[in-house]
Protein backbone atom coordinates (compact mmCIF):
# COMPACT_ATOMS: atom_id res chain seq x y z
CA UNK A 1 0.00 0.00 0.00
CA UNK A 2 1.42 3.27 -0.49
CA UNK A 3 -0.04 7.39 -0.80
CA UNK A 4 -1.69 8.89 -2.99
CA UNK A 5 -0.35 6.91 -6.31
CA UNK A 6 0.38 3.58 -6.56
CA UNK A 7 -0.12 0.79 -9.32
CA UNK A 8 -3.61 1.87 -9.88
CA UNK A 9 -2.41 5.17 -11.02
CA UNK A 10 -3.00 6.10 -14.50
CA UNK A 11 -0.61 9.02 -15.06
CA UNK A 12 -0.67 11.64 -17.48
CA UNK A 13 1.63 14.54 -18.60
CA UNK A 14 0.70 18.42 -19.34
CA UNK A 15 3.68 19.81 -21.11
CA UNK A 16 4.90 16.15 -22.53
CA UNK A 17 5.83 17.45 -25.91
CA UNK A 18 8.34 20.39 -24.26
CA UNK A 19 11.95 19.08 -23.55
CA UNK A 20 11.59 18.51 -19.41
CA UNK A 21 8.17 17.26 -19.93
CA UNK A 22 9.03 14.56 -22.78
CA UNK A 23 12.55 13.92 -20.86
CA UNK A 24 10.90 12.82 -17.15
CA UNK A 25 8.05 11.79 -18.95
CA UNK A 26 9.92 8.83 -20.14
CA UNK A 27 12.31 8.29 -16.68
CA UNK A 28 8.69 8.32 -14.96
CA UNK A 29 7.91 5.72 -17.63
CA UNK A 30 10.89 3.46 -17.49
CA UNK A 31 10.69 3.39 -13.86
CA UNK A 32 7.23 1.90 -13.97
CA UNK A 33 4.61 4.47 -14.23
CA UNK A 34 1.54 3.28 -15.89
CA UNK A 35 2.15 6.79 -18.08
CA UNK A 36 -1.01 6.61 -20.69
CA UNK A 37 -1.38 10.17 -22.03
CA UNK A 38 0.09 13.66 -22.77
CA UNK A 39 -1.51 16.44 -23.09
CA UNK A 40 -0.31 19.99 -24.94
CA UNK A 41 -2.66 22.11 -26.80
CA UNK A 42 -2.18 22.41 -30.20
CA UNK A 43 -0.50 18.85 -30.29
CA UNK A 44 -3.30 16.87 -30.29
CA UNK A 45 -3.33 13.67 -32.42
CA UNK A 46 0.32 13.32 -32.03
CA UNK A 47 1.93 10.43 -30.66
CA UNK A 48 4.80 10.22 -27.49
CA UNK A 49 7.40 7.70 -28.17
CA UNK A 50 5.28 6.22 -30.40
CA UNK A 51 2.57 5.14 -28.39
CA UNK A 52 1.42 7.11 -26.19
CA UNK A 53 -1.16 9.51 -27.38
CA UNK A 54 -0.93 13.10 -26.84
CA UNK A 55 -4.23 15.70 -26.39
CA UNK A 56 -5.34 18.91 -27.10
CA UNK A 57 -7.29 18.83 -23.64
CA UNK A 58 -7.14 17.47 -20.14
CA UNK A 59 -10.96 16.34 -20.69
CA UNK A 60 -10.11 14.59 -23.93
CA UNK A 61 -7.25 12.58 -22.40
CA UNK A 62 -9.47 11.57 -19.30
CA UNK A 63 -11.99 10.56 -21.37
CA UNK A 64 -10.43 8.35 -23.44
CA UNK A 65 -7.84 6.81 -21.13
CA UNK A 66 -8.99 7.26 -17.66
CA UNK A 67 -6.33 8.97 -16.37
CA UNK A 68 -6.41 10.31 -12.55
CA UNK A 69 -3.12 11.86 -11.90
CA UNK A 70 -1.37 14.55 -13.82
CA UNK A 71 2.16 15.70 -13.79
CA UNK A 72 2.52 19.40 -14.94
CA UNK A 73 5.38 20.71 -17.03
CA UNK A 74 3.50 23.93 -18.15
CA UNK A 75 5.55 27.47 -18.19
CA UNK A 76 4.92 29.67 -14.92
CA UNK A 77 2.44 32.18 -16.90
CA UNK A 78 0.52 28.89 -17.80
CA UNK A 79 1.16 26.97 -15.37
CA UNK A 80 -2.36 27.47 -12.74
CA UNK A 81 -4.62 27.37 -15.42
CA UNK A 82 -3.73 23.84 -16.28
CA UNK A 83 -3.69 23.15 -12.45
CA UNK A 84 -7.44 24.70 -12.92
CA UNK A 85 -7.60 22.60 -16.23
CA UNK A 86 -6.64 18.80 -14.39
CA UNK A 87 -9.13 19.84 -10.93
CA UNK A 88 -12.35 20.62 -13.67
CA UNK A 89 -11.26 17.37 -15.67
CA UNK A 90 -11.67 14.82 -12.86
CA UNK A 91 -7.70 14.40 -12.09
CA UNK A 92 -7.53 13.43 -8.00
CA UNK A 93 -3.62 13.52 -7.85
CA UNK A 94 -1.52 16.73 -9.20
CA UNK A 95 2.22 17.16 -9.20
CA UNK A 96 3.22 20.55 -10.23
CA UNK A 97 6.70 20.61 -11.27
CA UNK A 98 7.06 24.25 -12.40
CA UNK A 99 9.01 26.98 -10.61
CA UNK A 100 8.59 30.52 -10.43
CA UNK A 101 4.36 30.70 -10.66
CA UNK A 102 3.10 34.16 -9.48
CA UNK A 103 1.93 33.77 -5.76
CA UNK A 104 -1.59 35.28 -6.45
CA UNK A 105 -1.70 32.48 -9.05
CA UNK A 106 -0.83 29.68 -6.87
CA UNK A 107 -3.18 31.46 -4.00
CA UNK A 108 -6.08 31.78 -6.48
CA UNK A 109 -5.73 27.92 -7.27
CA UNK A 110 -5.45 27.07 -3.78
CA UNK A 111 -8.89 28.77 -3.35
CA UNK A 112 -10.40 27.18 -6.22
CA UNK A 113 -9.34 23.41 -4.39
CA UNK A 114 -11.32 24.07 -1.19
CA UNK A 115 -14.33 21.40 -0.85
CA UNK A 116 -13.04 19.73 -3.86
CA UNK A 117 -12.02 15.95 -3.64
CA UNK A 118 -8.48 16.89 -5.03
CA UNK A 119 -4.29 16.58 -4.24
CA UNK A 120 -2.42 19.33 -5.17
CA UNK A 121 1.53 18.57 -4.93
CA UNK A 122 3.58 21.83 -5.09
CA UNK A 123 4.59 23.57 -6.97
CA UNK A 124 7.79 23.59 -7.62
CA UNK A 125 8.05 20.38 -6.19
CA UNK A 126 9.76 17.09 -7.45
CA UNK A 127 6.69 15.27 -6.92
CA UNK A 128 5.67 11.89 -5.63
CA UNK A 129 7.21 8.34 -5.66
CA UNK A 130 6.25 5.31 -3.89
CA UNK A 131 9.32 2.43 -4.71
CA UNK A 132 7.41 -0.38 -3.28
CA UNK A 133 4.60 0.40 -6.37
CA UNK A 134 7.67 1.07 -9.24
CA UNK A 135 5.55 4.44 -9.53
CA UNK A 136 7.13 7.52 -10.06
CA UNK A 137 5.50 10.88 -11.04
CA UNK A 138 8.33 13.73 -10.82
CA UNK A 139 11.74 14.25 -11.12
CA UNK A 140 13.57 12.41 -8.36
CA UNK A 141 16.22 9.78 -9.13
CA UNK A 142 14.23 6.54 -9.11
CA UNK A 143 17.67 4.54 -8.39
CA UNK A 144 17.99 5.50 -5.44
CA UNK A 145 15.00 4.24 -3.10
CA UNK A 146 14.18 1.42 -2.02
CA UNK A 147 10.57 -0.28 -1.38
CA UNK A 148 9.90 -0.59 2.52
CA UNK A 149 7.87 1.15 5.10
CA UNK A 150 9.67 4.88 5.65
CA UNK A 151 7.41 7.47 4.75
CA UNK A 152 9.17 11.42 3.34
CA UNK A 153 7.70 14.29 3.24
CA UNK A 154 9.93 17.70 2.48
CA UNK A 155 9.52 20.85 1.49
CA UNK A 156 13.57 20.72 -0.50
CA UNK A 157 13.91 18.52 -3.45
CA UNK A 158 17.68 17.94 -2.98
CA UNK A 159 17.67 17.19 0.47
CA UNK A 160 14.15 14.78 -0.12
CA UNK A 161 16.99 12.61 -2.63
CA UNK A 162 20.01 13.24 0.73
CA UNK A 163 17.58 11.52 2.33
CA UNK A 164 16.44 8.80 0.62
CA UNK A 165 20.02 8.14 -0.34
CA UNK A 166 21.05 7.69 3.51
CA UNK A 167 18.30 5.41 4.20
CA UNK A 168 18.47 2.88 1.03
CA UNK A 169 22.39 3.08 1.53
CA UNK A 170 21.71 1.79 5.70
CA UNK A 171 18.73 -0.70 4.22
CA UNK A 172 15.70 1.35 5.39
CA UNK A 173 13.41 1.37 2.20
CA UNK A 174 10.33 4.24 1.70
CA UNK A 175 7.04 3.75 1.53
CA UNK A 176 6.33 6.96 -0.46
CA UNK A 177 8.27 9.56 -0.38
CA UNK A 178 6.81 13.43 -1.18
CA UNK A 179 7.95 16.55 -2.01
CA UNK A 180 5.58 19.15 -1.17
CA UNK A 181 7.78 22.33 -2.85
CA UNK A 182 9.28 25.41 -1.27
CA UNK A 183 7.14 28.15 -2.43
CA UNK A 184 5.18 29.94 0.04
CA UNK A 185 1.70 28.62 -0.90
CA UNK A 186 1.51 25.37 -1.83
CA UNK A 187 -1.50 22.81 -2.36
CA UNK A 188 -0.59 20.60 0.27
CA UNK A 189 1.16 21.02 3.70
CA UNK A 190 2.99 18.90 5.85
CA UNK A 191 -0.31 18.33 7.69
CA UNK A 192 -1.91 16.87 5.19
CA UNK A 193 1.34 14.21 4.37
CA UNK A 194 1.73 13.37 7.83
CA UNK A 195 -2.15 12.54 8.03
CA UNK A 196 -2.27 9.93 4.87
CA UNK A 197 1.04 8.95 6.41
CA UNK A 198 -0.81 8.05 9.67
CA UNK A 199 -3.61 6.59 7.76
CA UNK A 200 -1.27 4.39 5.94
CA UNK A 201 -1.35 1.02 7.65
CA UNK A 202 2.29 -0.02 5.65
CA UNK A 203 4.05 3.41 6.48
CA UNK A 204 6.16 2.70 10.19
CA UNK A 205 7.46 5.97 10.69
CA UNK A 206 8.02 9.18 8.59
CA UNK A 207 11.50 11.59 8.43
CA UNK A 208 10.22 15.17 7.36
CA UNK A 209 12.35 18.28 5.96
CA UNK A 210 11.66 21.67 6.79
CA UNK A 211 13.32 25.13 6.24
CA UNK A 212 13.34 28.30 7.35
CA UNK A 213 10.47 30.72 6.28
CA UNK A 214 6.71 30.40 6.90
CA UNK A 215 5.24 28.36 9.98
CA UNK A 216 4.17 25.01 8.19
CA UNK A 217 6.31 23.78 10.43
CA UNK A 218 4.91 24.47 13.44
CA UNK A 219 1.36 23.43 12.38
CA UNK A 220 3.22 19.82 11.54
CA UNK A 221 4.07 19.89 15.30
CA UNK A 222 1.02 20.71 16.59
CA UNK A 223 -0.23 17.72 14.85
CA UNK A 224 2.02 15.39 15.96
CA UNK A 225 1.61 16.52 19.11
CA UNK A 226 -1.89 15.92 19.13
CA UNK A 227 -2.97 12.10 20.08
CA UNK A 228 -4.16 11.42 16.39
CA UNK A 229 -0.41 11.34 15.25
CA UNK A 230 1.08 8.19 16.65
CA UNK A 231 4.23 6.89 14.65
CA UNK A 232 7.65 7.90 15.14
CA UNK A 233 9.22 10.86 13.58
CA UNK A 234 12.68 12.69 13.05
CA UNK A 235 12.92 15.58 11.08
CA UNK A 236 16.01 18.11 10.12
CA UNK A 237 14.73 21.86 9.62
CA UNK A 238 17.76 23.38 7.14
CA UNK A 239 18.94 26.84 7.35
CA UNK A 240 20.29 27.24 10.50
CA UNK A 241 22.57 29.75 9.86
CA UNK A 242 20.68 31.82 7.38
CA UNK A 243 20.78 35.77 8.53
CA UNK A 244 17.49 37.23 9.29
CA UNK A 245 15.50 39.23 6.78
CA UNK A 246 17.62 37.34 3.75
CA UNK A 247 16.00 35.43 0.99
CA UNK A 248 17.68 31.59 1.05
CA UNK A 249 17.18 29.83 -1.93
CA UNK A 250 13.59 29.19 -2.07
CA UNK A 251 10.83 31.42 -2.33
CA UNK A 252 9.18 30.35 0.75
CA UNK A 253 12.49 30.55 2.47
CA UNK A 254 12.62 34.06 3.90
CA UNK A 255 13.08 34.76 7.73
CA UNK A 256 10.05 37.61 8.21
CA UNK A 257 9.83 37.12 12.08
CA UNK A 258 10.81 35.06 15.40
CA UNK A 259 8.43 31.60 14.23
CA UNK A 260 10.38 31.65 10.63
CA UNK A 261 13.60 30.73 12.19
CA UNK A 262 14.79 27.62 12.51
CA UNK A 263 15.38 27.22 16.07
CA UNK A 264 12.05 27.97 17.01
CA UNK A 265 10.67 25.35 13.91
CA UNK A 266 13.22 22.94 16.16
CA UNK A 267 11.91 24.02 19.40
CA UNK A 268 8.33 23.04 18.74
CA UNK A 269 8.74 20.08 16.93
CA UNK A 270 11.01 19.00 19.80
CA UNK A 271 8.52 19.73 22.29
CA UNK A 272 5.92 17.83 20.17
CA UNK A 273 8.41 14.31 20.22
CA UNK A 274 9.74 14.65 17.25
CA UNK A 275 13.58 13.54 17.11
CA UNK A 276 15.13 16.20 15.94
CA UNK A 277 18.09 15.41 13.28
CA UNK A 278 21.24 17.98 14.05
CA UNK A 279 22.93 17.77 10.43
CA UNK A 280 21.83 17.12 6.93
CA UNK A 281 24.90 14.38 6.97
CA UNK A 282 23.07 12.80 10.03
CA UNK A 283 19.89 11.89 8.54
CA UNK A 284 20.08 8.19 7.74
CA UNK A 285 21.61 7.54 11.31
CA UNK A 286 19.35 9.29 13.19
CA UNK A 287 16.56 7.77 11.84
CA UNK A 288 18.16 4.23 12.15
CA UNK A 289 18.66 4.70 15.76
CA UNK A 290 15.03 6.65 16.02
CA UNK A 291 13.11 3.38 14.53
CA UNK A 292 15.42 0.38 16.60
Amino acid sequence: MSILVGRDTKLLVQGITGREGSFHAMRCREYGADLVAGVTPGRGGQMFDDDIPVYNSINQAVDETGANASLIFVPPAFAADAIVESIDGGISVIACITEGIPVMDTIRVVRYLKGKDVTLIGPNCPGIITPGEDFKMGIMPGHIHKAGRMGVVSRSGTLTYEAVGQLTDLGIGQSTCVGIGGDPVNGSTFVDILKMFQDDPDTDGVVMIGEIGGSREQEAAEYIGSPEFTKPIAALIVGQSAPPGKRMGHAGAIITGSAARADEKMKALAAAGVSIIPAPGSIGVAVQELMN
